[in-house]
């Protein structure tokens, strides 16, 4: 399986994706917690269907020491008691940003305001960034097919 178009060969879309990474690394380089990052970047990719951040999510966060179990409930974090508190809020946030098109009032207030009980206004400004910056992974990724499967953890890094 190919992708529809080499964005990274492509000279418009190398530069795309360059600024793309710049932007995620103000949220990389933030006080959210680095689990709390990975969590929302494999729930969005699930609920997307993107298979190659999917990929790259789960590996990075098991090679940053995320354990199997978690990764594997994150699909289903409502049920899981494996998460904290505040990780559900993130998770919560992540689905309804992610869902906007499929929800008539978009993010509800009290998901907002369940995520500001457990983070701090850089924190929320950091998770708000997250969730815009990996949709649109997801998006570039699923329009191009980008295939999924061979990422090496570290490997755009």
């Amino acid at each position: 399986m190919h992708a529809r178009l080499d964005l990274f060969g492509n000279p418009i879309g190398a530069q795309f994706l360059k600024y793309i990474n710049t932007a995620g690394q103000a949220v990389s380089n933030s006080a959210l917690p680095a689990a709390t990052q990975e969590l929302v970047k494999l729930r969005a990719s699930q609920i997307n269907g993107c298979g190659m951040c999917t990929d790259m999510h789960t590996k990075d966060a098991a090679q940053a020491g995320e354990t199997p179990v978690r990764l594997n409930l994150v699909a289903a974090w409502r049920e899981a008691t494996v998460f904290t508190e505040a990780e559900r809020a993130a998770l919560e946030l992540a689905e309804q940003g992610t869902r906007i098109a499929d929800a008539a009032g978009g993010v509800t207030d009290e998901a907002w305001a369940n995520a500001a009980n457990h983070y701090d206004e850089d924190q929320l400004a950091a998770l708000v960034s997250l969730i815009a910056v990996i949709n649109t992974y997801n998006r570039v990724n699923v329009i191009v097919r980008q295939p999924a499967g061979d990422y090496q953890p570290g490997q755009f890094g």
